[in-house]
């Protein structure tokens, strides 16, 4: 891509990780080099990482190149939207009301809690016996 109005921020969300470049264009999505329906299949994948987007009016406004590694296809949406949303920010400034208001610029941070040792998992313990 060359480097005249192209946007680049990084999504993040659990473990998945998201590169994106907004580039002014027709609306195009590419995720790892694939169009969106190829890359999800999921429709409610897809819903989620074009909110910012219809939040904002710029559903047609912008191709997006999207390179996305880690997590599963939740994690993966999730990661997308986040980076989506910090490069619209990138553009405009003035959208961060809007998008901050939708819950859309602050990172998910929830991931999976690690199990401890000793245990059965991350909170759940082995039954105790007193005898």
């Amino acid at each position: 891509m060359n480097q005249e109005n192209v946007y680049y921020a990084t999504g993040k969300r659990k473990s998945a990780i998201a590169s994106t470049w907004l580039k002014p264009g027709k609306g195009e999505i590419t995720i790892n080099n694939r169009a969106i329906d190829d890359y999800f299949k999921v429709p409610s994948a897809k819903l989620l990482l074009r909110q910012p987007l219809a939040l904002t009016n710029n559903l047609e406004s912008y191709d997006i190149k999207i390179r996305v590694i880690g997590g599963g296809i939740t994690g993966q949406a999730g990661a997308i939207r986040h980076g989506i949303t910090k490069a619209l920010l990138l553009v405009d400034p003035d959208l961060r009301a809007v998008l901050k208001k939708a819950g859309m610029v602050t990172r998910d941070a929830r991931v999976k809690e690690r199990k401890k040792y000793g245990q059965k998992g991350a909170r759940a313990r082995f039954q105790f016996s007193k005898r």
